[in-house]
């Protein structure tokens, strides 16, 4: 065996050689024996040098993580922005009534056919004074300011009385659904904000025919881009599965 030497069956045991003094190399070697690491201290070791296979597996479970901790950041310190709505949300949600409205022209329409569509509804007297027409013209500017999705969203004036509507006003909504609908229909369907009047909001219907927004009273042109923000929103919210005019329509 290395380091040890081997003797001559010829020697006499125990005896020595007489060149073994002067050669320190051809005494035994000492042995120092250590102690072999336990099964357990050795994974641990492995487990300190990452190789290959460990950088991959540790890449997948940050790539798992990711949502998660988007998700995180996005709720508690970005926030979301259903946050951050001007409108109200209006829960729960109330559906169109089933009344009828009638046209300018006199024809008798179902409110309930307006659905499949997103709605802008405002609601005035058929005198219209300045500020119903303000709201016209906010709500024309809304639907516009969309640009080719404006096709998925309706203006709508419900008409609350019998009062004759100008007929030059009537010019300028070629483009508006214009119902007449008796106001006691409409105030069990919508609802102002309290210590307002329900012709001082514009309300948002969603394509289901649930009543789920209004806006500010009074809404001005200064304020009107964070309504447009809104609207874009549940436009693109809805994009995968609603699309521009109602079903059977073409």
């Amino acid at each position: 065996m290395s380091g040890f030497k081997l003797l001559d069956d010829s020697s006499p045991r125990g005896a020595p050689d007489a060149g073994s003094r002067s050669k320190p190399s051809d005494q035994p070697l000492g042995l120092t024996v250590h102690d072999l690491p336990t099964p357990s201290q050795a994974m641990h070791g492995a487990a300190l040098r990452p190789g290959p296979g460990r950088w991959k597996m540790m890449l997948v479970l940050l790539v798992c993580a990711a949502p998660v901790v988007a998700s995180y950041l996005t709720f508690y310190v970005i926030k979301p922005e259903s946050r951050q709505n001007f409108g109200e949300l209006i829960e729960p949600q109330s559906p169109l009534p089933d009344v009828n409205g009638t046209t300018p022209a006199g024809e008798v329409v179902k409110l309930r056919s307006l659905k499949d569509q997103w709605l802008l509804i405002s609601v005035a007297g058929g005198a219209c004074e300045v500020a119903c027409r303000d709201r016209l013209y906010m709500q024309r500017q809304l639907r516009e300011g969309l640009g080719r999705e404006k096709d998925r969203l309706d203006w709508v004036w419900l008409v609350s009385d019998d009062a004759p509507i100008d007929p030059s006003l009537l010019s300028g909504l070629s483009t508006a659904t214009v119902l007449r609908v008796p106001a006691a229909d409409l105030t069990n369907w919508l609802q102002p904000a309290k210590g307002q009047q329900l012709a001082d909001h514009l309300y948002m219907v969603d394509p289901w025919g649930n009543w789920m927004m209004r806006f500010p009273a009074n809404l001005d042109l200064a304020k009107a881009p964070k309504a447009k923000r809104d609207v874009e929103r549940l436009l693109r919210a809805s994009n995968s599965w609603d699309k521009p005019g109602r079903e059977g329509s073409e």
